[in-house]
């Protein structure tokens, strides 16, 4: 009884800090939902989700999309969620493995108020994104950053004024809404870009209420150390919003001498100081800098210990080599068999990279796995790797929308992977949720995100 209260004690403790299961090397969270101390206070700025896969409507190109806002209510009126103002986001392109950014495209957001005088956000019904019946409108800019050399760029502006779609109000406020606002998001920028930036359904799915409970699986809830009758998986992001931008870019854009693997990440900023008026407003001067960073999913939240959580959201993926001992040696990965008795994980797992601990788990997250999604030459960092040649993207090479990456990742951390063949047997590669699907299908055509729910209809 002992054992098992300081168990609970430490799981508990762990809990507090938005931990509980992570990507291979920890137990799983809300993806990047409220990752670190900062950034879970800065909503506008707090990244969730980063997705990379080869279009399936257009094999010449690649989707990304990043997420933003997290756990957005749609009735959360009558100030609707939007981008800041003051906050960059960006998305990076590493096309050589050497965990710098090749490729940059910066989103920067400003919104007009044409009334100030009502509190409505709209004064009518709302057919088009430029409908002067939307009080309050939102526009961005995309800008393209090329790099010449390692302090060399060359940028040039690819858009302006771009309209943002408005919240999903309601069938009154804004009836039919994909086909009169969502769909005008899409915009066919120059080089034979697209881009779309709007709420939009959280893609996200997972069990967070069981999962913040002490780990919890459901489905597996009789072998928990403090078990429950099992039940199906609860979808905790079910009928939640985000705000999502994503861009489609030909690969010719991408690939960089002929290796056809490139890394991802997603990145936002503030300015370095922030002056408030007494009045509201705010005016924002001085250097960028970097508040929140997301590639593999999961990863800040479990991997990387609490202390550390804000430095990895403003550090560079160049000098991830401060944070390879915890994904050689995840704290979690030892708690596993205290939760489900019985159930075994391994220990050194030898992937050849000379690193020692959990290399199958650095080959995941950090090199990328050979013959799938490891670049020719490569520096071991975190991010999304994707070679543009698959037939199907599926994590770990990039991700997909539909990809369940909880079970995934639950069972790499078990060991159920072709690294580690004696563990990947049951219940090793049966461990999951019990949440395998998102609420809203996705569509066929970019941004493939489905429609945002309405404030009316919100669950």
């Amino acid at each position: 009884m002992r054992t098992r209260r300081k168990a609970l004690g430490v799981l508990a403790v762990l809990g507090m800090g938005g931990l509980v299961a992570s990507a291979p090397g920890g137990m799983v969270s809300a993806s990047s939902h409220r990752e670190a101390p900062a950034s879970s206070q800065d909503p506008v700025a707090d990244l969730t989700d980063l997705y990379a896969f080869n279009s399936p409507d257009d094999p010449n190109s690649v989707t990304l999309i990043m997420n933003a806002i997290p756990f957005q209510e749609p009735d959360g009126g009558p100030n609707f969620y939007r981008f800041g103002d003051d906050v960059q986001y960006q998305f990076n392109i590493d096309s050589n493995g050497d965990a710098v950014s090749d490729l940059e495209y910066q989103f920067r957001f400003s919104t007009v108020v044409a009334n100030s005088d009502t509190f409505l956000y709209n004064t009518n019904q709302v057919t088009s994104n430029d409908d002067p019946d939307l009080n309050v409108k939102q526009v961005y800019s995309v800008t393209e950053v090329r790099r010449t050399g390692f302090f060399n760029t060359r940028s040039r502006v690819l858009a302006n004024n771009v309209p943002v779609p408005p919240a999903n109000v309601g069938v009154r406020s804004t009836p039919d809404y994909e086909a009169n606002l969502g769909s005008g998001g899409v915009q066919q920028l120059p080089k034979g870009i697209r881009t779309f930036a709007g709420p939009r359904d959280d893609p996200f799915f997972a069990d967070l209420g069981s999962i913040f409970d002490l780990a919890g699986l459901r489905p597996l809830n009789p072998a928990h150390l403090v078990p429950l009758p099992a039940e199906q998986g609860r979808d905790g992001l079910a009928g939640k919003n985000v705000h999502s931008i994503a861009i489609q870019i030909p690969k010719s854009r991408l690939v960089k001498g002929g290796d056809p693997v490139i890394g991802v990440w997603a990145t936002t900023y503030r300015q370095q100081f922030t002056v408030r008026g007494f009045e509201g407003g705010s005016q924002s001067g001085g250097f960028w800098i970097q508040t929140s960073r997301l590639g593999h999913p999961l990863v800040n939240e479990v991997i990387v210990p609490l202390g550390a959580k804000d430095r990895f959201n403003s550090s560079f993926p160049f000098f991830d080599n401060q944070f390879a001992p915890k994904v050689l040696n995840p704290e979690l990965a030892g708690l596993i068999p205290v939760l489900y008795p019985g159930v075994t994980v391994p220990g050194n797992v030898d992937a050849g990279l000379g690193l020692g601990g959990r290399e199958d788990l650095a080959t995941i997250f950090l090199t990328g796995i050979p013959g799938v999604n490891k670049p020719k030459n490569v520096r071991p960092a975190e991010m999304l790797r994707l070679n543009t040649t698959s037939a199907v993207s599926a994590f770990p090479n990039g991700r997909w929308l539909a990809d369940d990456v909880v079970d995934v990742e639950l069972r790499a951390i078990a060991g159920a992977t072709p690294f580690t063949p004696e563990f990947d047997r049951a219940p090793n590669n049966l461990l999951g949720d019990g949440v395998d699907a998102n609420d809203r299908a996705f569509t066929s055509a970019f941004p493939y995100l489905a429609e945002p729910f309405s404030g009316y209809d919100a669950p």
